[in-house]
């Protein structure tokens, strides 16, 4: 009996000790963990969902498009999805409305790493905030041959709408600044998955989900003078 009392005294104060150096008891360090295994800190941040802050009010001042609210408006996105933004994203990043006075729901964001005439390539990252799409486009042949690209979602998610193929059900709502689209068939594409370009020269574009989107764009050599927009009123 003396040996048992003797190894239980030893136990609690080995416990006692425990509870005195960290402060919390054996329940709380498995609360700590949360939902997921990590700390409640990071475990929300995991689960939690990049949502709209910026609307047109915000990024009109005047009537006139508000370059800097919109690239704010972008870095609080790439804070979210843990996008470093470096010396280069300042210097060349760039944001445009296309002429069409409502970024909120068309515009995008963009930088391109190259566009390389010698070499004919191009790699350019796509920024879309939550539901804002890129006006409708083609690439026509010039003294390059037409833009092919592919493209691959590494944040959040996007609609790839083409006019190649029937058209999908359900479509989200196209914003009235754009007007009607040729493109009717889409498919949403999420983090990791990559799609082609259906055919050289056909029209297509890319709206993000409620989540914003952060897009990554491998493309032949992009000719500006190749780019053609449904809507006569789009220009960069």
């Amino acid at each position: 009996m003396k040996k048992i009392s003797f190894t239980l005294m030893i136990l609690s104060v080995i416990m006692t000790s425990l509870i005195a150096c960290t402060g919390k008891t054996a329940p709380v360090a498995a609360e700590e963990e949360g939902c997921c295994g990590k700390s409640s800190g990071e475990c929300c941040k995991n689960t939690a969902v990049y949502a709209k802050k910026y609307t047109n009010a915000d990024f009109y001042t005047d009537g006139k498009f508000n370059e800097e609210v919109a690239k704010q408006a972008m870095k609080d996105m790439f804070a979210f999805y843990d996008v470093p933004f470096t010396p280069l994203m300042e210097k060349d990043m760039w944001v445009v409305d296309f002429g069409l006075g409502d970024f909120e729901h068309v515009g995008m964001g963009g930088i391109f790493w190259v566009n390389d005439a010698e070499h004919v390539y191009f790699a350019h990252a796509i920024y879309l905030l939550p539901d804002q799409m890129i006006p409708e486009h083609a690439h026509v042949k010039t003294a390059f041959p037409p833009k092919f690209e592919s493209w691959m979602v590494t944040k959040g998610w996007a609609y790839n709408f083409s006019e190649i193929g029937d058209p999908t059900p359900d479509a989200p709502a196209i914003p009235k600044a754009h007007g009607d689209v040729k493109s009717k068939a889409f498919v949403v594409q999420h983090v990791g998955e990559v799609i082609h370009l259906k055919k050289a020269e056909s029209f297509h574009f890319l709206m993000a989900g409620p989540e914003g989107a952060i897009v990554d764009e491998w493309a032949s050599y992009h000719d500006g003078a190749g780019l053609r927009f449904t809507n006569p009123k789009a220009k960069l």
